[in-house]
């Protein structure tokens, strides 16, 4: 049995108050991809891009998050002054931001390219020691930064740290030319050093429901005196 099934069956549940919630006592960061390939048409060019996807499972997926834990946003790829500069904080992580992800998400506007270390860097700044990132992909680090050293830094530094990685639609780029590290992951994202090394998920997704499920079980946490929902384990570990 794949380790995410034991996940989702722990996956976030619809509760009557955020009182009712466990384990949602620490903050979190949703670092998102708006680089160019999350917009870009694949070979059927009749079918929705990835962003229009995401921006789907992204509305699917906070309403069962937010009344519980305090969500923070920050986005990666377009605007700044050169195509690895995009690093948007849009928010620390408040409570109720539901709404204010689904609409910093509907209203992103990919390009530029992934720098994913310093993207998940700027996110680690703002929770400190402690805290939940997800890491939200489809592909790897493109700007040179090095994911997997700065996760070996992450859990020698920030123990109480723990940073999931959803890999959605990755695009494999087998040259990885300025991603130092991706030899090692073939086929998959770097990013999953990351997961890895704070002791976190690494999900791969295709689908809407795919991408929302991940979400919840990452961001979400359990109500207390209902009993687990029954998820199918479709998401691949």
């Amino acid at each position: 049995m794949r380790a995410l099934c034991l996940a989702l069956a722990f996956a976030t549940l619809p509760g009557p108050a955020p009182q009712a919630a466990t384990g949602c006592a620490r903050d979190a960061m949703l670092v998102f991809d708006g680089s160019g390939s999350m917009d870009e048409v694949g070979h059927d060019a009749t079918a929705p891009t990835r962003i229009v996807d995401a921006r789907r499972a992204v509305r699917e997926a906070m309403p069962d998050i937010a009344p519980y834990r305090r969500v923070g946003l920050l986005t990666y790829g377009p605007g700044g002054a050169h195509a690895c500069s995009g690093i948007d904080l849009r928010f620390a992580p408040r409570a109720d931001a539901g709404p204010a992800v689904i609409a910093g998400i509907d209203t992103l506007s990919p390009g530029g390219l992934t720098p994913l270390a310093a993207s998940v860097a700027t996110a680690v700044e703002v929770l400190g020691e402690d805290g939940i990132v997800v890491l939200v992909t489809d592909g790897n680090e493109t700007c040179g930064g090095t994911p997997c050293a700065l996760s070996a830094h992450l859990a020698d530094t920030a123990p109480g740290l723990t940073v999931h990685v959803i890999g959605f639609r990755v695009v494999y780029d087998p040259f990885s030319w300025n991603s130092p590290e991706a030899g090692d992951y073939d086929g998959q994202t770097v990013a999953k050093c990351l997961a890895d090394a704070t002791g976190g998920l690494f999900v791969s997704t295709e689908t809407v429901d795919e991408l929302a499920d991940a979400l919840r079980v990452t961001l979400g946490c359990l109500v207390v005196g209902e009993a687990p929902r029954q998820i199918s384990p479709r998401l691949p570990i």
